[in-house]
């Protein structure tokens, strides 16, 4: 089994006075701060930060060369670290993520990252279709709010449904503390 971790839009434009907060962002990324520290400590070329660049015209937030674009400083890449810039959820999708982890050899990914409804479901989907065994750390994970018509969901419970939707059959999910005690390499 070779090991890559998978961060995923952990950008500014997420965070407090950013153009698109999340709940509780800086909970999720001190947890995703862990699992990266453990990366980094164990496996350190199978890093992969992912970044996302709205390129679609009338976005709102990760808008190119912009502070809310740029990568927290929670999860700040290395200089050897892999980025991939992806301009849709999916981290797969018309980007170099799956040759480069083929490349390495990569079999098992280990994901974290925001927004959970959005492009961490996608990721951990297209993972699964392209043959990953994948671990979603959900408390390294967090989303927003939703709303449809008159129906008001929030942030905990959308977070919640979507990782529960994916345990078992696209990813096994876990929490950081899990992860970190149980994990070898």
């Amino acid at each position: 089994m070779t090991l890559a971790l998978i961060i995923i839009d952990i950008q500014n434009d997420y965070f407090p006075n950013g153009k698109m907060e999340l709940s509780n962002p800086v909970a999720a990324s001190a947890n995703a701060r862990k699992i990266l520290e453990w990366f980094r400590q164990n496996d350190k070329n199978n890093i992969f930060h992912i970044q996302h660049i709205s390129i679609n015209k009338g976005a709102s937030f990760f808008l190119p060369n912009t502070e809310g674009a740029k990568i927290n400083k929670a999860v700040l890449p290395l200089e050897h670290e892999n980025v991939i810039i992806k301009h849709t959820p999916n981290s797969f999708f018309k980007t170099e993520l799956e040759s480069k982890l083929k490349e390495k050899g990569v079999t098992n990914l280990i994901i974290v990252g925001m927004m959970t409804h959005m492009c961490v479901d996608a990721t951990v989907r297209a993972a699964k279709e392209l043959g990953f065994v994948t671990t979603l750390i959900e408390d390294a994970c967090t989303t927003t709010a939703l709303s449809y018509h008159d129906k008001f969901v929030p942030a905990e419970q959308v977070h919640y449904a979507f990782v529960s939707a994916l345990n078992g059959i696209y990813a096994n999910v876990v929490s950081t503390e899990d992860f970190l005690s149980n994990t070898t390499i």
